[in-house]
């Protein structure tokens, strides 16, 4: 019995590490031939493991299935970064960095009654077919989805498919008696990554950046033009949960802001040659301010942008300290289709400070938790609570101190807002009632919203509406019980989100981002800063806390 533990202990982890050399060490032996042993090179060990399994194990086993549960067991023992990506999630992993996607062309939800759809891409192929907002998906190919909780995966990957594809849909639209049905013929779907560029302030341009992808400088490039065209003089980019993506997209962003000359970033691995970006100078803002909004969520490209930024002192950094995420991957392909991203070196910033916080390997839990604990600590809230380890002080070009340990400290600290906030609040949030109720409003008054041609009309008529009584009544009936003196605590958070998300059913990102940041304290304060005449690098120094 004792010994039958131990093999079962063992077992799943002389195949792990198995499995890790193969990857690598791509030569076959057999240790054994008709019951015979075999000499075999050390390097083949791999190998020799899994045909012993497969010819002398008392069950058969399903080798493949085998191999696919074991080796993310081999990578939850490296660092937290690399990954072993399965064939079958290889394609939807890339298709949020790689700019675009075939299917119809639609954003849709599904927590009403069927598939309602919720905006239809201009010119993409359900406008095309003549789709409309508000529309119900009742059929696909004939298939009746309709009140019967169909998964969302499910339905993406039905609407989803090769370009030039056709899907059969019938369209259940406002009070009409019969289906409408319509063949839509899938096409390239945008995806983008620059959610909005707007003018936030007199010459003030504001620049939402939600990952770094494959279009995003492109995307980037059209949204400053457009900024320039009516008159802004500097820029807030706004990198807060920006998770990160290609580094090329961060460092072409980074060149647009920076003299001819200046150090990007750098990396280097044991197996990786230190490579090296340094600006040209032909960048089209060399002359513009610059302010980058950062949190505890933005990783990665995030941190090598804004780290450039502050060792170079081009501009300030406010909100909070970076995630601390530095270390490079480098996607490989495997035969089957499947994929590795593998840690082959680490990101540093100009001034030399490593991005990447500290961790242990094969400790993933606790590094997951790290945002937790700094929570906990406070952090969040005072940056007081932050402790700087001396021997991982830098200097940026101008001479001022930074640390490196993990994230970009920002020049200014930005507490998190916690005013407003209750338990009620926070139920609603988690629960989707917020939303939910929104979509239900919009869905009602659509025929009466759709004849607002801007966002600003039909906001100035939503304050006139009693949304927040509305809602609380609302979420009586979705098990939420009314407070009435926490919703009094929090009325200006939810009349702020719901007019947000009705207005985001309307006019889209555009609309939505002006009325969800109105009281935002970050974005705010970065307007103070671009707007009250004085050198950016002063507030640098003087380091002011809010």
């Amino acid at each position: 019995m004792d010994k039958n533990k131990r093999l079962a202990t063992w077992m799943p982890i002389i195949i792990a590490a198995s499995i890790a050399l193969g990857i690598f060490i791509g030569n076959r032996f057999w240790l054994f031939n008709n019951g015979k042993s075999k000499n075999f090179a050390s390097g083949n060990k791999i190998n020799a493991v899994l045909d012993i399994i497969e010819e002398q194990y008392v069950d058969t086993v399903n080798m493949k299935q085998l191999v696919e549960g074991t080796i993310p067991k081999v990578f939850s023992e490296l660092d937290p970064h690399s990954v072993y990506i399965p064939a079958a999630d290889a394609a939807a992993v890339k298709e949020d960095l790689e700019g675009s996607f075939s299917g119809i062309g639609v954003s849709f939800n599904m927590e009403l009654d069927t598939i309602l759809v919720i905006s239809v891409i201009p010119g993409g192929p359900s406008e095309k077919a003549g789709i409309k907002p508000f529309d119900r998906i009742v059929t696909i190919n004939d298939s009746i989805y309709a009140g019967n909780h169909t998964d969302r995966n499910k339905v993406q990957k039905l609407l989803r498919g090769m370009k030039n594809s056709t899907v059969k849909l019938g369209i259940k639209r406002d009070n009409q008696p019969d289906l409408i049905e319509l063949e839509v013929t899938r096409g390239d779907v945008p995806v983008n990554t620059v959610d909005v560029a707007y003018e936030v302030a007199e010459r003030v341009g504001y620049i939402k950046v939600s990952k770094f992808g494959r279009t995003t400088y492109n995307e980037f490039i059209t949204a400053i033009a457009k900024l320039k065209q009516d008159d802004c003089q500097s820029f807030i980019i706004d990198l807060r949960s920006n998770t990160g993506g290609y580094m090329d997209a961060a460092i072409k962003m980074i060149n647009e802001f920076m003299p001819e000359g200046r150090m990007i970033v750098y990396a280097e691995g044991k197996a990786f040659p230190r490579f090296t970006s340094y600006a040209n100078g032909t960048g089209t803002c060399l002359e513009n301010d610059i302010v980058v909004l950062t949190d505890e969520i933005s990783a990665s490209a995030s941190e090598i942008f804004s780290g450039a930024i502050q060792d170079n002192d081009r501009g300030l950094i406010v909100g909070r300290r970076t995630y601390g995420k530095g270390l490079v991957q480098s996607p490989i392909k495997l035969n089957d289709g499947s994929e590795i991203r593998l840690t082959v070196a680490r990101y540093y910033t100009p001034s030399g400070r490593c991005i990447q916080k500290q961790y242990k390997l094969g400790e993933q839990e606790d590094y997951d938790q790290d945002i937790y604990m700094r929570y906990m600590h406070g952090e969040f809230d005072s940056a007081d609570s932050i402790k700087q380890i001396d021997s991982l002080r830098y200097e940026t070009v101008e001479g001022r101190t930074v640390y490196g340990g993990g994230g970009i400290m920002p020049d200014i600290f930005i507490p998190r807002d916690t005013a407003g906030y209750t338990s009620y609040l926070s139920t609603v949030i988690n629960k989707g009632t917020l939303y939910m109720y929104a979509l239900v409003y919009s869905d009602a008054h659509k025929k009466e919203f759709q004849k607002y041609n801007n966002y600003r009309d039909l906001w100035n008529y939503l304050k006139t509406q009693p949304l927040v009584n509305d809602f609380a009544n609302y979420a009586v009936k979705k098990g939420i019980r009314k407070r009435p003196n926490l919703i009094a605590i929090s009325h200006k958070i939810i009349e702020n989100q719901l007019q947000a998300y009705i207005i985001k059913n309307f006019f889209d990102d555009a609309g939505f981002y002006p009325v969800f940041l109105n009281d935002d304290i970050t974005l705010n304060k970065a307007v103070s800063i671009l707007t009250d005449g004085k050198p950016l690098m002063e507030h640098a120094m003087n380091n002011k806390k809010l």
